[in-house]
């Protein structure tokens, strides 16, 4: 037990502690840059089980910030990489790979073996689909975003509201990582802060981290945070996110990365069709599906499915 001698030495921690985390199971979605930092943390700090979800391989442009991998992994799957190097890190730490894109019927289906779940993903439909799934499982789930020099942590369900309820929609000029840019330090310092909450949770530490959001300014040297266990869950999930394997053929499918999307008048809806609204991140499906909501169809889905 040497190995973590340092980490049972904390009375919060303990023999105890240690033991069950040995039996813990957690899902991480995402291997890129806050990935990087939440995996071997959790690895490292003797997670019994660590499931890791990534579709995407290396790239040379993610090292900057992605320091788990090497030039040697670069058109390797992240997953795999990932799950390579945590064993190496730990051997007693069971990983497990899916070289897979998270949508709701993945994440259904993993589910029940887990105790955490982890959004280390830069996705929107993931982490709505992720709440979605959370917050029916009463799992706890720890989300982060971070953008430039900026980003903010948070735990939801589990006993705590969902991203939805504080979250309930996306910002305007919403964007990710691929088109603002992100800095590596500020992706480390918000991964690592995934990982203690994580850890808060696994071993019940109190004040709990869910129910708490956590911002990181690092352009003006900010850190705040507010909590949110008052936080109301909305009456409807809209838009909701579904897999590509629950489009149907009655579905009205919109895929939003082969053209713009039709105006609204080019569209001949029923009242009870379904409008599936395809793009990569799910943030123009989003914006889209809001702007049908303005209008009254609310039978509307979202599909986050990569380039």
């Amino acid at each position: 037990m040497t190995r973590y001698e340092r980490q049972i030495c904390l009375p919060e921690v303990g023999a105890q502690g240690q033991a069950r985390l040995s039996q813990v199971s957690v899902l991480v979605v995402g291997a890129g840059g806050l990935g990087s930092a939440v995996l071997p943390l959790l690895a490292g700090a003797g997670c019994g089980l660590i499931i890791v979800v990534d579709p995407d391989r290396v790239e040379a442009g993610n090292l900057h910030r992605q320091t788990l991998y090497r030039m040697a992994d670069i058109d390797r799957p992240k997953a795999e990489c990932a799950a390579r190097a945590l064993r190496e890190l730990n051997p007693e730490c069971r990983v497990q790979a899916h070289v897979a894109r998270l949508d709701p019927v993945l994440a259904q289906h993993l589910m029940p073996q887990v105790d955490v779940v982890v959004d280390a993903a830069d996705s929107f439909a993931v982490t709505y689909a992720l709440s979605d799934v959370c917050l029916s499982a009463d799992v706890p789930f720890i989300s982060a975003s971070v953008l430039g020099r900026s980003g903010y942590v948070g735990g939801f369900c589990g006993g705590a509201p969902s991203y939805r309820a504080v979250f309930p929609d996306l910002p305007i000029k919403a964007q990710t990582c691929a088109t603002a840019g992100v800095m590596g330090p500020v992706v480390a310092m918000l991964g690592t802060m995934q990982a203690q909450m994580t850890l808060s949770v696994l071993l019940d530490h109190d004040p709990s981290p869910l129910g708490q959001v956590i911002t990181v300014d690092m352009a003006g040297w900010r850190v705040s945070s507010f909590r949110f266990d008052t936080a109301q869950e909305p009456e409807q999930a809209f838009p909701s996110v579904i897999a590509p394997s629950q489009i149907t053929e009655s579905d009205l499918v919109i895929d939003l990365r082969l053209a713009p999307a039709p105006v609204r008048d080019e569209l001949s809806l029923s009242t009870d069709q379904r409008v599936v609204l395809l793009c990569a991140t799910g943030l123009r499906a989003w914006r889209a599906a809001r702007k049908l909501g303005a209008e009254g169809h609310f039978a509307v889905a979202i599909v986050g499915d990569g380039e």
